[in-house]
């Protein structure tokens, strides 16, 4: 098997599965882009097989510590593992993220559950060109008839019946050297919105051209905990995307909602969302800080806001400009807050640090002369699973913080 040496200060020495170009110490067996290689360190010691592409500026990603090719088998045992540790922490799996990339040992693959439909991305070269391989891997899984199955609920009467769509319109795939593709890999298309549930909130989802795979599972236990805060209370949902903390929030009780969204896309399919669900909500399509700032000029207050915004930054490049927005992003927020008004603020930008996260807050905190206690904080969904020795695996944080009265 080809390979490379890697030298010897790599962070892969330590834990992380990821080698980048200034790591390779030397190539050898002349392996091609999407072959599995063997990684060694300067001793001729194996240190695990990896995917590789020169192209990337990761030129290659570990996916086992010992000898291992990607064939079907490999694929099935890994996919059957991420779905049993899944069913262990008790989660939905009929919606529910079933395979997450490095931490379920899959580089690039992600893998979405929605009912019957699963949701396939290949973000990795070696991962792509394997993925009809990979889509037959998850029928195998799923659709096993056996007492071991790994699904408290099987496909109907346990045929074969599922559809494998794949979602590889992510501009990271760019980075691999991929085109943006969406297509069906195994059954077919879905002929109307899928309809969702969660928490007593129904939702149609468009699995085909809908953000990311359709929705963002990332929050779904969080809507539910945020409308607990609701009842009775104005409350102001930005980016509000389809809807879901705006209409968990209705449903709850507030006293009026209102939501702030700047596609028009997405207010469409919100407002359908509300009247599928019978709640009112004020919907405006509208850039969230130009909302923010005409809101302060008039004096309007809310009891609680909730701020979601898509990630700020994908680069490390990109840190201080995304700190400066989320400075004024609060800051605006702060100053719109009743007395004892409640702020649920979100980050899913993995180059912001939770430290440098709750840091801005507090900066903002001062700037709008408000005190605040931090009540909860908000962590990785369990389908998420974050491996310490990779923090790539964790862009998600956030926080539920109720304003100071007198401070």
């Amino acid at each position: 098997m080809a390979g490379i040496v890697v030298k010897p200060r790599a962070r892969i020495h330590h834990g992380h599965d990821w080698v980048y170009a200034s790591d390779v110490l030397k190539v050898f067996g002349k392996p091609a882009d999407g072959d599995v290689i063997s990684l060694k360190d300067g001793r001729d010691h194996l240190i695990g097989s990896a995917i590789f592409n020169s192209k990337s500026q990761i030129v290659a990603r570990r996916f086992s510590r010992r000898k291992q090719d990607l064939d079907l088998d490999f694929f099935e045992r890994r996919i059957a593992q991420a779905a049993e540790y899944r069913q262990r922490r008790q989660l939905d799996l009929s919606l529910c993220r079933m395979v997450w990339s490095e931490s379920d040992g899959l580089p690039g693959v992600i893998l979405d559950r929605y009912g019957d439909f699963f949701v396939l991305q290949t973000l990795t070269l070696a991962m792509d060109m394997r993925k009809q391989l990979i889509a037959n891997a998850v029928a195998n899984v799923f659709c096993r008839a056996s007492a071991s199955l790994a699904d408290p609920k099987p496909l109907a009467g346990g045929a074969p019946a599922l559809q494998i769509l794949e979602r590889n319109d992510a501009p990271i795939r760019k980075a691999e050297g991929l085109e943006l593709i969406t297509g069906v890999l195994e059954g077919a298309a879905p002929s109307a919105p899928t309809l969702i549930e969660i928490s007593g909130v129904k939702l149609e989802v468009d699995l085909l051209h809908g953000q990311k795979t359709g929705f963002y599972l990332d929050q779904k236990q969080n809507y539910q905990t945020v409308a607990q805060y609701a009842f009775r209370r104005r409350v102001l949902d930005c980016f509000s995307n389809q809807g879901a903390f705006a209409l968990a929030c209705a449903r709850a009780g507030a006293a009026e909602v209102t939501a702030l969204e700047e596609n028009s896309q997405n207010i469409s399919a919100a407002k359908q969302n509300a009247v599928l669900n019978q709640l009112s909500v004020n919907w405006i399509e509208q850039d969230v800080f130009q909302f923010l700032r005409a809101a302060e000029k008039s004096g309007t207050q809310y009891d609680l806001i909730i701020l979601d915004p898509p990630s700020f930054t994908k680069a490390k490049g990109g840190l201080s400009g995304a700190l400066r927005g989320y400075r004024e992003l609060h800051l605006r927020a702060f100053r719109l807050l009743s007395k004892d008004g409640i702020l649920a603020t979100f980050s899913c930008s993995h180059h912001v640090s939770e430290s440098a996260f709750l840091q801005t807050i507090a900066d903002a905190l001062v700037d709008a002369r408000r005190s605040a206690r931090k009540i909860m904080r908000f962590e990785q969904a369990l389908d998420h699973p974050v491996l310490p020795t990779l923090p790539e695996s964790e862009y998600f944080k956030g926080f539920l913080m109720e304003m100071m009265p007198g401070r």
